[in-house]
């Protein structure tokens, strides 16, 4: 179970120089990231973006075991789209912030634990390393007997539901309403937290357990808790640094102020 919040109360200062200090003087971060981290990047979010083709459905009635069983043609067709609409995107200068702060911080001896609930599989593609997927991949699929991947096509699948060379149906591999998170990733998400000098939260109201519970772990464990997110959330209250903008904005700014302008290589 996740600890209870710090009964004593937290200092909360907004200045983006403490966050800075906070960065630059840091050996482990751990970053949480959500749909907002994505948000510049032209993702549609799981409840909004919709296009004219599946304005009359409703996302949250396509996101589970049981839709998938009722219909998986629709399911599948729509979780296709999503995958594409990612295929289209590129990382934005957020992600490609955390890149270079992952790279410092391993220069320095440390390290960068990046804990995204999104599915889009942007983090990766910018470059960053040993990404925990809380909630699986859109960009991954899998036999929905055998739970073996299956290579994806770089365009549209032909037929829905998607089937394996075996002709196995083919399910995407993220967390559908219902479904557990994955045992490894939750594991690793719960051991960053704990041993972090600093966690980030951000594009992410961290409201929902067990992402709810990494900032109580981390503040528990002395770490220096930071939010960057355009609006307040839930976390706004809970963390000592709150850092309002979006992630492509803020966070080049702060890793440069922290580090320093990038040299080339």
């Amino acid at each position: 179970m996740p600890p209870e919040p710090p009964t004593q109360p937290r200092p909360s200062p907004t200045s983006d120089t403490a966050a800075v200090r906070a960065i630059s003087e840091a050996r482990c971060v751990a970053v949480l990231t959500g749909a907002g981290m994505s948000a510049e990047s032209g993702i549609p979010t799981f409840r909004g973006g919709m296009e004219a083709l599946w304005k009359d459905f409703d996302p949250m009635q396509l996101a589970t075991p049981e839709a998938y069983a009722a219909d998986p043609e629709t399911v599948t067709r729509w979780y296709d789209w999503r995958r594409v609409k990612c295929m289209e995107a590129e990382p934005n200068a957020g992600h490609r912030a955390l890149v270079r702060l992952q790279a410092e911080l391993t220069r320095r001896g440390g390290g960068l634990d990046i804990l995204t609930q999104n599915v889009d599989g942007l983090h990766a593609r910018a470059g960053s390393a040993g990404v925990v997927e809380l909630h699986g991949s859109i960009m991954r699929w899998r036999g929905v007997r055998t739970g073996v991947d299956c290579p994806t096509p770089d365009g549209p699948f032909d037929a829905f539901p998607p089937t394996s060379p075996d002709g196995e149906p083919l399910r995407p591999g993220v967390v559908w309403f219902g479904e557990p998170l994955p045992t490894q990733a939750v594991e690793a998400a719960y051991e960053a937290a704990n041993a972090c000098d600093v966690l980030l939260t951000i594009g992410t109201s961290a409201a929902v357990y067990p992402a709810a519970g990494f900032i109580d772990i981390a503040a528990a464990n002395g770490a220096v808790t930071i939010e960057v997110n355009p609006d307040d959330t839930e976390a706004s209250d809970r963390v000592d640094i709150v850092l309002r903008g979006t992630a492509a904005v803020v966070l080049p700014e702060l890793v440069e102020r922290a580090f320093g302008a990038e040299r080339d290589q």
